[in-house]
């Protein structure tokens, strides 16, 4: 299996743990960031704006995604708009359509003709795929963010459609193609595979990236020994036959 460092998909780290960034930002393998309202709740941030600017002070060196959570198509504006003032390394996230459904195109459309540099995200199918590509403009960078690891979920091989998502794409060539919600070390050798710019991967995943090319008997022994050190420590007796003949 070849190195990470081999790969030319990117990795960006998935996140909002402000401690855990800063650590990231410190690891060469790591060229972005991505957060979302739902992560930043489960870190604990209470002012959305304040967090993002401490971040920006931290890291302004790799873009990071900030993501709008209006629900209304001008909300949504202008909270894009206000997020795009925050630094040259901020791409806007803006979700493939609202709660209701209702397609972003439009919006998408008119924010990347002014040169705002997008992240669509929620992407689930080529369909999406073909629409925001064809919003965007060719001459603003974005990224396109395909949720690979959920439809997975749903038992379908994401590689495929992510394959297609990239050819899609190529009509637009600054628009990058984000593999997200990656489960394992593993996708991200299906993201260079399939041709993903990008792949997103959670803190938890990245701290893995250490297991590339481990010798897998040498595995083996630690998780045997990891079992047999637990169960010691826990005091776990089963009487046996042999034991009670002992006695």
């Amino acid at each position: 299996m070849p190195a990470i460092e081999s790969l030319k998909v990117k990795i960006f780290a998935d996140g909002a743990d402000f401690e855990s960034m800063k650590q990231l930002a410190r690891n060469p393998l790591v060229k972005g960031f991505t957060t979302n309202p739902s992560l930043m709740k489960k870190a604990g941030v209470t002012d959305y704006v304040a967090y993002a600017k401490q971040v920006l002070a931290a890291i302004p060196d790799r873009p990071i995604s900030f993501e709008v959570f209006a629900d209304e198509m001008d909300e949504m504006e202008a909270q894009g708009r206000e997020i795009a003032t925050w630094g040259d390394n901020v791409n806007v996230k803006i979700p493939v359509s609202n709660s209701r459904g209702e397609s972003t195109a439009p919006l998408l459309r008119r924010l990347a003709e002014q040169g705002v540099e997008l992240n669509v995200t929620a992407l689930f199918t080529l369909e999406q795929v073909e629409e925001v590509a064809e919003a965007l403009s060719a001459d603003t960078p974005a990224i396109v963010s395909v949720f690979a690891g959920r439809i997975a979920d749903t038992g379908i091989d994401p590689v495929p459609m992510m394959a297609e998502a990239a050819r899609i794409l190529k009509r637009k060539p600054k628009a990058e193609l984000l593999w997200a919600s990656p489960r394992e070390i593993l996708n991200i050798y299906h993201a260079d595979e399939a041709g993903c710019h990008i792949i997103t991967v959670s803190h938890d995943v990245l701290t893995k990236l250490n297991l590339v090319g481990k010798d897998l008997r040498a595995y083996s022994l630690e998780t045997v020994q990891t079992f047999y050190k637990d169960a010691t420590a826990a005091g776990f007796t089963i009487p046996t036959g042999q034991a009670r003949a002992a006695e």
